[in-house]
């Protein structure tokens, strides 16, 4: 008889996890995945990535037609806002990609072990009242909405909500109040705001999207103002009081100062995420945790208990999805006795939102404090297929290092940002230098041309500007 049931037993079945199972298995080794929720695929495609994705691509359409966008290129529509058709639409992505999940467990042979982990020891887990073995354990548990302290959510009622509640409204609030300026924040707000609700973003510091680059984050502030967003930046929130169907905000400047109230019909908290720990029973093992209640682990992903692993956002990094899922090959690898590796200097992160931040790399500020840098730039509106498609919001930045043009960061503003900066990361990946990406031919017209023409500005030699 085999010493344990499986090779490897991850815990959560999250992008970090799925991707994990799925790759141990092809591999060969014998694998099972625990996930206590009623579908795979974790809070990215269940109540995160995926269905917020689903509503900005809808909202984008009805505002384009509802604030004379499409009129102006000669297509004349009264849009009707249908809330539950979009929706159900929001709902049928998700259903038809955590079924794919499920299916790609099938077709590699992976176990799905219906029920929430809990460690007896090392080896050993607890799910849904069975003990289950492997020779290593794989922690891939995500992450849930930090909560504001004072602030109770309850998405059931629909005033106060956090990211999950604020993707399941079923009606456009007139008033929303969106509490903390970051990725998932601005995303949610710009979803209602599009449908028709006056959005008020609350962030405690004196710009939106901390950890972008700073001329990025000046930038958002604007964008987000022509918009229609009402932006309170340097205010705290000091309290959230709801009666009825009504919530007030009680705000008052970071720094100190005189107090006022906002009222709103839906207030979002989105001040950020913190690691799924609670109930592991690591103290059993004895894995302790940081001072972010994150998982320490070394570049393989071994945590210090032999045997246990882990990966996504329960370790220090960005909590984003591509991130895990890259982790999660890796640490399928090494356990298999491959080497896996993930370059975490190269993790691009983008904001959905119209248009799109996306970035990779050090920030501008970042690369001033490590060396002498050369920085080129390029206007969107001055990009030939932005112009065409009245995109003009937006910039290409090139951060490269002074002396060996090597490339330390790009960051962008289009409608396209996403997909763009994709360029980017590959040309990181390997190396690159400013002079290499403006030497290589890109199609015309496109919104990458940005990105070569922001490399020609690195050494000052731009064509369009």
């Amino acid at each position: 008889m085999a010493e344990y049931d499986y090779d490897v037993l991850i815990i959560g079945a999250g992008p970090g996890g799925y991707v994990a199972a799925i790759r141990a298995a092809q591999l060969g080794l014998k694998t099972a995945c625990a996930e206590g929720r009623e579908t795979l695929g974790g809070t990215c495609l269940n109540v995160g990535c995926i269905p917020s994705k689903a509503l900005l691509h809808a909202s984008e359409y009805f505002d384009a037609a509802a604030n004379g966008e499409m009129a102006k290129l000669g297509i004349k529509v009264k849009p009707e806002l249908d809330l539950d058709t979009m929706q159900a639409s929001r709902k049928d992505s998700v259903k038809g990609l955590t079924g794919g999940i499920e299916f790609l467990f099938k077709k590699n042979k992976v176990d799905w072990l219906k029920g929430y982990a809990a460690f007896k020891d090392a080896h050993t887990v607890d799910v849904a009242g069975k003990s289950v073995t492997a020779k290593n354990i794989v922690i891939a548990t995500g992450s849930s909405v930090t909560p504001l302290p004072g602030v109770e959510i309850d998405n059931a009622k629909g005033v106060v909500v956090d990211s999950t509640g604020a993707l399941e409204l079923t009606a456009v609030p007139k008033k929303m109040i969106v509490i903390g300026g970051g990725v998932i924040g601005l995303e949610l707000g710009s979803v209602w705001r599009r449908l028709g609700a006056e959005v008020t973003v609350v962030e405690f510091l004196d710009q939106l999207l901390p950890g972008m680059d700073g001329d990025v984050r000046k930038e958002a502030a604007k964008i987000f103002k022509k918009q229609g967003m009402t932006l309170k930046l340097s205010t705290k929130v000091t309290g959230v009081t709801v009666k009825g169907k009504k919530a007030s905000v009680t705000v008052e400047p970071s720094a100190g100062g005189a107090a006022e109230t906002l009222e709103a019909d839906v207030v979002l908290v989105s001040i950020g995420r913190r690691p799924n720990v609670d109930g592991l029973g690591l103290e059993v093992i004895g894995l302790e945790r940081n001072q972010r209640g994150q998982i320490e682990t070394d570049h393989d992903f071994r945590t210090k208990i032999d045997g246990v692993w882990a990966v996504g956002d329960v370790i220090p990094g960005p909590m984003l999805a591509h991130k895990a899922e890259d982790e999660g090959i890796a640490v399928a690898e090494n356990i298999a006795g491959l080497t896996g590796i993930v370059n975490h200097d190269v993790i691009p992160g983008v904001v959905y939102t119209k248009p799109e931040f996306a970035g990779v790399g050090l920030t501008e500020e970042q690369a001033k404090e490590r060396g002498e840098i050369k920085v080129g730039k390029f206007p969107m509106m001055a990009n030939s297929r932005a112009k065409t498609n009245h995109e003009p919001d937006g910039f290409v930045k090139i951060i490269a290092d002074a002396k060996t043009d090597k490339v330390l960061g790009v960051w962008c503003i289009a409608t396209v940002a996403g997909t763009m900066i994709a360029e980017a990361a590959l040309a990181m990946e390997f190396g690159a230098t400013s002079e290499d990406i403006a030497y290589t031919c890109h199609a015309h017209p496109t919104h990458s041309e940005a990105i070569k023409e922001a490399a020609m500005a690195v050494t000052g030699k731009p064509i369009h500007i």
